[in-house]
């Protein structure tokens, strides 16, 4: 099943997870590993990989 825009969050809830993508693209550019950053931020690690994958581009 496909959500609306947004996944059914709240903007103060899409706002939170945006700062928490952002965190991890901080910690990619100081070249932390994506085990370490999902730990930190309390992400999975798949979650990681596909927000690394996408910054990458």
């Amino acid at each position: 099943m496909r959500y609306p825009q947004g996944g059914g969050l709240s903007a103060d809830r899409r706002v939170f997870r945006e700062h928490i993508r952002m965190d991890a693209a901080a910690m990619f550019v100081a070249g932390q590993g994506n085990d370490v950053i999902a730990k930190q931020l309390r992400v999975s690690v798949c979650s990681v990989q596909r927000w690394r994958r996408a910054w990458e581009h």
